[in-house]
């Protein structure tokens, strides 16, 4: 069910910032953070995929994740749910040592791929029986049963996973993520592709659960959905160029009056900096 990686101003703010900064507000310490990580680094045949990134996730909110296809999202992702195992960095997710401690790591975070990564031959039941199995839940009757429930799949649940559309495969997705209860979700790119109404239905969905204390961080590439999210983190050819509230972001481009305009600037700072 994996998934891999597809292929000098203010915006270049601190991607691990200090207490009291956009990352971690005044007063909130370590203790807060849900992510926590420093160094975080992976190379693919030489070419350095995350360079040095540094990551710090409250716990309760929901982070967005952006940056251009190839710049490190999804391997940063399976990096931090102990998926894939990192050539640097050190750290803690859920006050675990993500590198030495990937067992228990696995149990408490749920992680959506980018592509659909579930059993198109088996129904919306079958898939999400097969799942509470790999878990070993117990009750698992009962726990599927509030999964299809909770995700309005219950009227669905002998349909083939294969005839769904995408925004029912999303929905179908997210459940199996959500079966072991888990206190960190991981959405790759998880509305791509989705029409507007499905788009809008997930989202609600996220911030249901962040309000319930779950931890979301979150790759997209839409800015309305960006701008939902209560603090952004960008990220270009490997590195993390910002972090911060929307707000924050914006202030600090000048003449920046929105996201777009903030990371069209980033993008162009990494570009050339990339290229020098």
């Amino acid at each position: 069910m994996s998934d891999s990686e597809r292929s000098a101003g203010p915006p270049q703010a601190s991607s691990h910032p200090p207490e009291g900064s956009a990352g971690v507000p005044a007063g909130r310490g370590a203790d807060a953070l849900a992510i926590d990580v420093k160094g975080l680094s992976k190379s693919f045949n030489g070419r350095k995929v995350v360079d040095n990134v540094d990551l710090q996730v409250r716990t309760g909110t929901i982070v967005g994740f952006l940056g251009p296809n190839g710049s490190g999202k999804t391997t940063s992702m399976r990096m931090l749910c102990g998926l894939l195992t990192p050539d640097g960095g050190e750290g803690r997710c859920l006050g675990l040592d993500f590198r030495r401690q990937q067992l228990e790591l696995k149990r408490q975070v749920g992680y959506m791929t980018q592509k659909f990564g579930l059993y198109e031959d088996l129904s919306i039941r079958e898939n999400l029986e097969f799942v509470a199995r790999l878990f070993e839940l117990e009750d698992r009757a009962r726990v599927v049963d509030e999964a299809l429930e909770r995700l309005g799949l219950k009227t669905r649940e002998k349909q083939l996973a294969g005839s769904l559309s995408g925004g029912w495969k999303q929905r179908l997705a997210l459940a199996a993520c959500l079966l072991h209860t888990p206190k960190l979700l991981l959405l790759d790119e998880p509305t791509a592709g989705v029409d507007p109404k499905a788009r809008r239905e997930f989202w609600d969905q996220i911030k249901q659960l962040a309000g319930e204390g779950i931890t979301v961080l979150v790759s997209t590439h839409y800015m309305d959905e960006a701008e939902r999210c209560d603090e952004l983190v960008y990220i270009a050819y490997g590195k993390v160029l910002a972090h911060g509230t929307q707000e924050e972001l914006i202030e600090q481009v000048k003449g920046a009056k929105n996201l777009e305009d903030v990371f069209v600037e980033l993008i162009g700072q990494a570009k050339d900096n990339f290229d020098a």
